[in-house]
């Protein structure tokens, strides 16, 4: 294929692994830069809800994700005010049939191990381990991108960079050198167990979501079942970049104190073995994800809180997008690549913006207290399921 024709993507997270497939799906050459020597698993548990499963399975994606993904048949809303669940929203095949696609919940090493298969087996994707991006310079004919491999440096040339390397990104630290993560004053919990370790009750394919008095518990099952993937937030000072710190199991029991929280909640945090958090950063409104033919996707652009569980499916959909807005180029010339990737931004902005907000908002109704959180479980109760899913669809129903 035309060296024309190259599109380099920094980092192969899920975003960038997704970019890759999609932007070969339209006849590009991907070349993925992935500083990490090798491709571990970071966090434990994934949600895909039909917005991006959809994408997945348009890929080819659903032989290798389906028989290790769970399809939740339900939300069961919990208070720890009320000692129980108070609504429960349906999902299952009744969310596949007005979304037209799966929600999965899967381990997120499941899921990249899946998209890393597709593209080792795609013959114009070049996933280079341990080669990391440098720097890039704009010319005639496009970009020259420099990686690093060691003590090694490369050039290369191609028609675009993205870059999908997460909420430290270095090339967004290339075009945006003075936007910086901000610490959101919550930390993440984040561990997992045996199924067959807890009562029947608690092994249901469903995802339970516990809101409490400042703090919040998820669980739900992953790798076909046989695991349950727990995460708890909690507010605190501890705010270390990285993913994967070990975390100290008496400072999240006294977080979910008997005081607060029910003995069905603390016995999930109790059956984990092994903890580890990772502080929660956000990014703010950075305005424009491109400059010329240099581009950022996933949380390299728009890093958000967790709480509506679309921090990954924004990241698939930006791929999507990206790879539709490049779709008309030729490569006979590069002059209409800085507009396609400015159309790409505009086309996407508006909708994470409102995800954002989405789990920002989410996650302070989650901790409420005292009067409020009374009000607010009337108010999930008074809802009632068919209502509640409904209010979803402005996020599943989403297709490029």
């Amino acid at each position: 294929m035309a060296l024309t024709r190259t599109v380099i993507v920094a980092g192969a997270g899920i975003g960038g692994l997704t970019a890759s497939l999609t932007l070969a799906a339209q006849g590009f050459r991907v070349v993925v830069l992935e500083k990490a020597d090798r491709l571990e698993e970071a966090g434990a548990g994934i949600q895909l809800s039909p917005n991006a499963s959809r994408i997945l399975v348009e890929l080819g994606l659903e032989q290798r994700l389906a028989p290790r993904a769970v399809t939740p048949e339900a939300v069961s809303i919990m208070s720890a005010r009320a000692g129980g669940e108070i609504a429960l929203m349906p999902l299952g095949e009744a969310a596949a049939f007005r979304a037209g696609a799966p929600y999965w919940v899967i381990h997120r090493a499941d899921l990249q191990a899946a998209l890393v298969a597709a593209v080792s087996d795609h013959p114009d994707i070049d996933l280079r381990l341990g080669c990391q991006f440098e720097d890039v310079t704009k010319h005639a004919k496009g970009l020259t991108v420099v990686q690093r491999r060691g003590n090694v440096r490369q050039q290369e040339l191609a028609v675009a960079l993205i870059g999908a390397d997460g909420i430290w990104s270095s090339v967004r630290g290339h075009l945006f050198p003075d936007v910086q993560p901000k610490f959101s004053g919550l930390i993440a919990w984040r561990g997992t167990l045996e199924a067959n370790a807890l009562p029947r009750e608690y092994t249901a394919p469903r995802v339970q979501l516990w809101m409490g008095p400042n703090a919040h518990l998820v669980a739900y099952p992953i790798s076909a079942g046989r695991q349950i993937n727990v995460v708890a937030i909690v507010s605190g000072t501890w705010n270390r970049p990285g993913w994967s710190e070990p975390g100290d199991l008496n400072e999240i029991k006294d977080a979910f104190a008997a005081s607060r929280w029910p003995s069905a909640a603390r016995m999930l945090l109790g059956a984990v073995d092994g903890w580890r958090k990772w502080a929660l950063f956000t990014l703010p409104d950075i305005g424009d994800w491109n400059a010329g033919s240099v581009a950022l996707l996933g949380d390299a652009a728009h890093a958000m809180l967790p709480f509506a569980a679309q921090g990954a499916g924004m990241a698939v959909e930006d791929a999507a997008v990206l790879a539709k807005s490049l779709s008309d180029f030729t490569g006979e010339n590069t002059s209409g690549i800085p507009e396609a990737l400015k159309r790409y931004a505009r086309m996407r902005r508006a909708r994470v913006l409102r995800v954002q907000r989405t789990a920002r908002q989410q996650g302070r109704i989650y901790h409420l207290t005292g009067p409020a959180a009374i009000a607010r479980d009337l108010a999930i109760r008074a809802i009632g399921p068919e209502r509640m899913l409904a209010r979803q669809d402005w996020i599943y129903d989403w297709r490029v």
